[in-house]
């Protein structure tokens, strides 16, 4: 009925995602207090101290997503497709900070988060395959970039 938890395992994954969220912040730190501070937002724009929380919390729910999805074996072909999506939109999360922050342009993060939560769509369904309760951990994160998604537009649109 209970299965052991393979630890190193489990922290490689949440290591994983959190160094994605590492290798973001270090385009998003270099604008925050420069370029960001200065950008007109939309009034439901969250205090700068929420995302550090949201984001760390995300990164970990992912991770332990991961990890439910490759316990079930890398050699079955709906786990390796999955494996490849969950890699393909934490990709694409790192690509946003780089074009938000990084580029500096707003237009070309919201073409790309679009891109980015089609990519999360797809490894929920593909991960609800495998395991529901990996799928039902990334619905927060989907929701969270749904939230990102509007925000970046208003974003554009305030900025243009």
């Amino acid at each position: 009925m209970f299965q052991r938890i393979n630890v190193p395992r489990l922290l490689a994954c949440i290591i994983i995602c959190q160094l994605a969220g590492i290798i973001g912040s270090v385009f998003t730190s270099s604008s925050l207090d420069t370029w960001y501070i200065l950008l007109e937002k939309p009034s439901y724009n969250p205090p700068a101290w929420v995302f550090f929380p949201v984001w760390t919390t995300l990164y970990t729910l992912m991770g332990i997503s991961l990890y439910l999805v490759w316990e079930k074996g890398l050699q079955y072909k709906e786990v390796k497709t999955g494996v490849f999506l969950f890699g393909l939109q934490l990709v694409l999360n790192t690509l946003w900070s780089l074009l938000f922050f990084g580029l500096k342009s707003p237009y070309y993060a919201f073409l790309e988060i679009l891109v980015l939560w089609i990519a999360i769509l797809l490894t929920i369904i593909q991960f609800w395959k495998i395991s529901k309760s990996a799928s039902l951990l990334l619905v927060p994160y989907i929701l969270w970039v749904s939230f990102a998604a509007l925000l970046n537009y208003q974003i554009w649109v305030l900025n243009s």
